[in-house]
């Protein structure tokens, strides 16, 4: 009789199957840490007066890339959903000015943190939009997130938050908006996402050539000729790695993986805009500002959970 052997343990998973879930796993997770490093790269390049410009000469550069990626399916776009695409893209629009006249006025650090309280806000506004009451745990994790922020914008004490922080704060907001009117936008949920995103970065071009028209700032051309290499620099990063790579990750990894996971993985990126601007800008938040840090962390972390266990 041969000797018995050991059973495999339940929840044994292979190797390969590991392995293929971190390689999927290490290009989302790089694409949170640009998105976290994004929010020092703005303020690196940008000024109250350059806003707008800068916004034309990001996504100059990205749009023609997705047109040429996408024109069959953007061919292939209904009218009705051009005009939803469109109305999305207004949104966008106004999200992109909040978040980068925000960044400007305030630390890199408080822009990466307070902005992840969309996704406190987000379900929040999903249970008030359907009549449907959040659970204990999302409302403690919310005040959790909320009570964070108020210690993260007081740095050393208790001060108004900045103009800065403010605006921030409504770029969280203007995100909640965006979220909601998406899945609530029947003519848009059939359409592909790359379309559906062209379009959406074409119309906010649009808005932002045509503030930049009418004047009261920097022109795209005099701001490109003023750049330097560090200048172009941050804004290839802002293009290239924080749009196109983001954007095209995003797609083949949710093929490849569950939302779940797509969601905690990009979750991250509060963390590193906060490890970003302490390490390379030299944010020094306080211990207020530190203690903050840590509840908004983890309160969107604790959110993200409740809201995930409650749609199961």
């Amino acid at each position: 009789m041969a000797a018995p052997t050991a059973p495999a343990p339940a929840a044994a998973v292979p190797f390969d199957v590991r392995r293929r879930a971190w390689l999927t796993d290490l290009p989302l997770l790089l694409v949170a840490v640009f998105w976290g490093g994004s929010y020092l790269a703005a303020k690196g390049i940008t000024t109250s007066h350059t806003v707008v410009a800068v916004l034309v000469l990001r996504f100059a550069l990205v749009v023609p890339v997705l047109v040429a990626a996408g024109w069959k399916g953007l061919r292939a776009l209904t009218g009705a959903q051009w005009r939803g695409a469109a109305l999305l893209g207004l949104i966008l629009a106004g999200i992109f000015l909040l978040e980068t006249y925000g960044v400007v006025h305030t630390s890199a650090t408080n822009a990466g943190l307070i902005i992840s309280l969309t996704m406190i806000f987000t379900p929040l506004a999903e249970a008030a939009v359907t009549r449907t009451a959040p659970s204990r745990g999302f409302l403690g994790a919310a005040a959790l997130s909320v009570a964070g922020v108020v210690l993260l914008t007081q740095g050393a004490g208790f001060t108004a938050p900045s103009l800065g922080d403010l605006l921030i704060l409504l770029a969280a907001l203007a995100r909640t908006v965006h979220v909601l009117a998406m899945a609530r936008t029947k003519a848009v949920r059939s359409a592909d996402s790359l379309s559906l995103t062209t379009v959406q970065l074409g119309t906010a071009v649009l808005v932002f050539a045509a503030l930049s028209a009418a004047g009261g700032g920097t022109t795209p051309w005099a701001a490109a000729l003023d750049f330097g290499p560090r200048e172009w620099a941050g804004l290839v990063f802002l293009s290239v790695c924080c749009t196109l790579f983001a954007f095209f990750v995003q797609m083949w990894a949710v093929r490849r993986t569950s939302a779940s996971r797509v969601s905690l993985l990009l979750g991250t990126e509060p963390l590193w805009a906060a490890l970003a601007g302490i390490a390379l800008a030299g944010d020094r938040p306080g211990a207020l500002g530190l203690a903050g840090a840590v509840l908004v962390l983890a309160g969107t972390a604790w959110g993200r959970r409740s809201a995930d266990t409650a749609a199961q």
